[in-house]
């Protein structure tokens, strides 16, 4: 029984550790000159929601979303929204409707969404995981 522990208790810190890779199918970027280093899956959220449009500084947040064709579109609205792009856009035709709100610019790409954070330093977006972010600010999002 000894002998069998030790590969199972690997098997099973194995299986925790591509589990958490899988995860991390995107990043949450913002401009370099962003004072903010993290942030919660729910204030994500709020931003892309536009139920909170200022920093904490008071300047007006520019939160940039990808085309809804977009794969890292899809897993960002199911990890961080908790809903699915057809809820999401049901959302915003319920605000533009209403006169209320419209939805965030969509960028087609990973780069043209980059592009836009490093342009502008009130900036908020979302790329793939293997994007290379080494101009902007990835954000540490927590639960």
């Amino acid at each position: 029984m000894r002998a069998i522990l030790p590969p199972l208790i690997l098997l099973f810190l194995m299986s925790g550790l591509v589990s958490a890779q899988e995860g991390a199918s995107f990043k949450v970027i913002v401009n370099a000159s962003n004072e903010v280093t993290s942030m919660t899956k729910a204030q994500v959220s709020e931003f892309f929601l536009k139920k909170v449009t200022q920093w904490e500084n008071g300047r007006k947040a520019l939160p940039v979303d990808q085309a809804t064709s977009s794969p890292v579109r899809e897993k960002f609205s199911k990890e961080i929204h908790e809903k699915t792009i057809t809820a999401i856009n049901s959302y915003w035709r319920q605000k533009i409707f209403s006169g209320r709100d419209v939805p965030p610019p969509e960028k087609s790409s990973d780069a043209d969404a980059l592009a836009y954070v490093q342009e502008n330093a009130d900036a908020i977006a979302y790329v793939s995981a293997n994007t290379p972010t080494d101009k902007v600010k990835v954000l540490k999002i927590t639960k």
